[in-house]
């Protein structure tokens, strides 16, 4: 059974998608999703988070953007650019505590991202989580 773990992992390939040109991912959100056994309330959840950091965008990625340091947005790799847009919209927009979030993110990258991946995304989201407006 899947759980919220692996609902966010299948955003984070998602937005992976997404970010190397695949504009059209939402046609096959579904396909995926069940390819991952993400089914029922992790679906849901899974489909909560995507529309979510899609329907905030711009404000996810200005925060990512603000909280970078020495680092160019663009030079970013494509899977710690999707974690980080998760976590930064779970932070922003979510209900959980910025801790969960952040351990998350740090897990998704050590599965998905380089071996310093988990250290520079901690450092972008703790900075992030600590200027969110209240």
């Amino acid at each position: 059974m899947a759980t919220r773990h692996h609902a966010r992992m299948a955003v984070v390939s998602l937005l992976y998608a997404y970010d190397l040109g695949n504009g059209n991912i939402a046609q096959h959100t579904d396909e995926i999703l069940e390819e991952k056994k993400i089914r029922n309330k992790q679906k849901d959840f899974a489909l909560a988070l995507l529309d979510g950091v899609m329907a905030n965008l711009e404000a996810c990625d200005k925060a990512i953007i603000e909280h970078l340091k020495d680092w160019d947005f663009e030079r970013l790799g494509s899977i710690e650019r999707a974690t980080l847009r998760l976590a930064t919209f779970e932070i922003l927009f979510g209900e959980l505590d910025s801790a969960v979030v952040i351990n998350e993110a740090v897990e998704i990258t050590k599965a998905f991202g380089t071996e310093q991946s988990p250290k520079f995304i901690n450092g972008v989201l703790d900075a992030i989580s600590k200027d969110k407006p209240e």
